[in-house]
């Protein structure tokens, strides 16, 4: 434990996501410096270096659905993370761990 603190080094905290923005943690259980994106901005067609490929868990505090796809300009396998709270907390589940690739912000339901 550290001392003073009552919790272990050990001990990871989750970095929160904003309200409004979709955010790609490079670690599952959101784990990581997240890359975020104001869902406002809009979709991206290939992730930036420091979340593309490396992407394992991803939250949506946004009002519109956000799709993370395996491949650049929205091609491939992907999933649908649901609007207004809705998370995935381990991109294995859906073999897309470490193979974020491009982001896509709808306005549709997932489904």
């Amino acid at each position: 434990m550290k001392p003073g603190t009552g919790t272990t080094t050990s001990a990871v905290r989750a970095v929160g996501c904003p309200d409004g923005y979709v955010c790609i943690y490079p670690d599952i259980n959101f784990g990581g410096q997240p890359w975020v994106r104001r869902a406002a901005d809009g979709s991206v067609k290939d992730l930036p270096s420091q979340i593309r490929d490396d992407g394992s868990s991803i939250r949506n505090n946004s009002g519109k659905t956000a799709r993370v796809y395996e491949k650049r300009n929205h091609h491939g396998r992907w999933v649908c993370v649901t609007r207004s709270g809705g998370s995935i907390h381990d991109l294995r589940s859906y073999n897309l761990n470490d193979q974020t690739r491009s982001l896509k912000i709808n306005n549709n339901d997932c489904g």
